[in-house]
């Protein structure tokens, strides 16, 4: 097959080891800076240009889109699906799981555990909306934040309600969380591949600090998942559409509570941590699902 890895940077270890992995397996590999693409959508055959010249129909592609390109790369996507390409995780997919707000409320409307959760922009009553979720200590989340930017542990009452009035002060959307002291700064990444949960490591925050972010200094271990935890993992990826994705859980004391679906999860983590070849496992996904033209769910319509 033909396949396209969509990355701003091919010396990336995702993007470079899906590349050898694909190459192992004796597929035709570009990585194509998802920037750098410019979209002909005048003529009633959609293509994708690269550096002054029609990119090739390409069997499958695989988004590598980062949070703060995701704009421009869905529509990228979006453009390859018209062209009938197979894409790994949809465009419609990757948008909603970088929608913080529409993830929690497609997985909460599927009935999948989630941590207690406010949004605002204006609330009338600071008060009511941090009592709503059970009152201090609070996670404060913005909407846009990723890799733990722009997430904040209030430990009073009075500490949160300063923080949201100085997010409001920025106009900025905010989510309000339980905070799940159980967890222990911890929480788990499994990372699903076609509907299975094909590894899994604990993310263990650095000392004094809540977010276990393996970017804000946290520690990656195996981890072993009860049958809940991975029922609920695959039941997240569901929700979202995707195919391939990381689904972060919190251990709490009413069960496992889904904080993000990440659809552009990193290999280097879980695969350091399990030993496990991911990135062949995604090719080997593409390989089963046979990368049909047109095979794609919303055929770039969404």
């Amino acid at each position: 097959m033909k396949i396209a890895i969509l990355s701003r940077n091919k010396k990336l270890y995702s993007t470079r080891r899906l590349q050898e992995a694909a190459i192992a397996r004796g597929h035709e590999v570009d990585i194509i800076d998802t920037l750098h693409c410019y979209m002909d959508i005048s003529s009633n055959k959609p293509s994708v240009r690269f550096k002054g010249e029609p990119l090739p129909k390409y069997d499958a592609i695989i988004p590598r889109i980062g949070a703060s390109v995701t704009f421009y790369g869905t529509a990228v996507v979006r453009q390859f699906e018209m062209m009938g390409s197979f894409s790994v995780n949809e465009s419609v997919a990757i948008s909603r799981s970088r929608d913080k707000l529409r993830s929690m409320q497609l997985l909460s409307r599927k009935g999948i555990g989630l941590p207690r959760t406010g949004f605002a922009h204006s609330p009338d009553n600071i008060k009511d909306l941090i009592a709503n979720v059970g009152g201090a200590p609070v996670v404060i989340k913005l909407l846009e934040g990723t890799q733990g930017i722009g997430v904040v542990l209030a430990d009073t009452n009075k500490a949160a309600e300063s923080i949201v009035e100085a997010f409001m002060g920025i106009k900025a959307n905010i989510l309000v969380q339980e905070y799940i002291k159980e967890a222990g700064g911890a929480d788990i990444r499994c990372f699903v591949v076609g509907g299975k949960v094909v590894a899994a490591m604990k993310r263990q925050g650095a000392p004094g600090e809540f977010r276990s972010n393996l970017h804000r200094g946290g520690s990656a271990t195996l981890v072993k998942l009860t049958a809940v935890e991975r029922a609920t993992a695959v039941a997240a990826a569901g929700a979202m559409g995707l195919n391939v994705c990381g689904v972060d859980l919190l251990r709490s004391s009413h069960g496992p509570v889904v904080m993000e679906v990440n659809s552009s999860p990193g290999l280097e983590g879980i695969e350091a941590a399990t030993s496990k070849d991911v990135a062949n496992m995604i090719i080997e996904f593409i390989e089963n699902k046979k990368a049909k033209p047109h095979s794609t769910k919303t055929r770039g319509n969404g």
